[in-house]
């Protein structure tokens, strides 16, 4: 008869193992999916986008698959006279008025010379997408690096307090996560996203996660939830890689969260620390054969509810960049925080 001892051990691995859920079905392509940015159009079909290939561009019926490449978002790079303009990263999904915003970021492998472009377009099919260059650039001499967009949109709390309001969400390594106030203005079947006067310069820059022990922080995403709070998404750990070398465990890709009543500053985690001042709870990190998952978003479904999705590694698969997978769980928020 086995110990008691022994049969707690066995519980608590048991346990362990199923702390989150494994990722939903996937079916069609859904390899070399890095930083995955997820809409479903009012058709019903759901796009996503991806880091890669000028924006990769694939469509599903379902969130399930099968997905189907389309295409480039951007197939002749970026405008942004920057290096790494063909080869584009981080996109973000949105839609405001009539007119889908894509943000994305140019910038080469532990560069500050970056910059957070946009695109829009009425309906997100390849070959209807405008490329407008640059909303927030950076170099050596700022205290963030201009990548990881995101468009946030808040009815109340903004930035500069003041009612409805527009932030742009971005920031990498350096001095971590920021967010500054936007204008953004719709017209002629356009959308315009600027930053606004003196923001650039770094005057009403909020820093909004940091830490200063590991600054492998990244892919800010901020999620409206029911109940007026606001949570701040984000990745840390190393992203990349893992065939050439891989980190020490636990230092790997992560998906983090704080939370605050605001869209932007005032972000703690669970413990109560300042999201900008090293706090942060785990929402998902490796396990089972799911290794590395991070380049978050969260979407509000209308048949599933409130998902997180990102990209991982299938350790039964391969380690390559290239073959990173789509991965998204529904998410639940009854606790008060996210759990897969």
């Amino acid at each position: 008869m086995p110990k008691i001892s022994t049969l707690l051990s066995l519980a608590t691995i048991s346990l362990t193992t199923a702390a989150y859920a494994l990722p939903e079905a996937c079916t069609g392509v859904c390899t070399n999916s890095h930083d995955p940015s997820v809409i479903r159009r009012r058709d019903g079909t759901y796009f996503r986008f991806s880091t890669g290939g000028k924006i990769a561009v694939h469509t599903a019926r379902d969130l399930t698959g099968p997905w189907t490449y389309q295409g480039a978002a951007l197939p002749r790079g970026s405008a942004i006279s920057l290096r790494g303009n063909q080869d584009l990263w981080a996109p973000d999904i949105s839609f405001v008025d009539t007119q889908y915003v894509l943000l994305y970021s140019v910038s080469t492998f532990g560069s500050q010379n970056s910059a957070v472009g946009l695109a829009t377009s009425p309906s997100m099919d390849t070959g209807t997408w405008t490329d407008a260059g640059a909303v927030v650039a950076s170099t050596p001499q700022s205290r963030y690096n201009a990548i990881d967009g995101n468009l946030v949109s808040s009815a109340s709390g903004g930035v500069d307090g003041s009612g409805p309001s527009y932030s742009l969400v971005f920031g990498s390594f350096w001095d971590g996560i920021f967010a500054a106030p936007v204008d953004v203005s719709t017209g002629n079947n356009s959308v315009r996203v600027r930053m606004r006067a003196g923001a650039d310069a770094g005057g009403q820059h909020i820093q909004l996660s940091f830490d200063s022990s590991d600054r492998a922080r990244e892919g800010g995403f901020v999620f409206p939830a029911a109940g007026g709070q606001y949570f701040l998404f984000f990745s840390q750990g190393s992203c990349c890689g893992y065939d050439r070398e891989r980190p020490s465990r636990g230092k790997e890709y992560r998906i983090m969260v704080c939370r605050s009543a605001a869209a932007t500053g005032g972000f703690v985690d669970k413990a109560g620390k300042p999201c900008a001042s090293g706090g942060g709870s785990v929402v998902l990190e490796s396990h089972g054969w799911v290794y590395g998952p991070g380049g978050q978003g969260v979407y509000q479904d209308p048949t599933y509810g409130p998902v997180l999705y990102y990209h991982y590694v299938d350790t039964r698969v391969g380690y390559a960049d290239g073959q990173k997978r789509f991965g998204w769980n529904k998410i639940d928020f009854s606790s008060g925080w996210p759990v897969v």
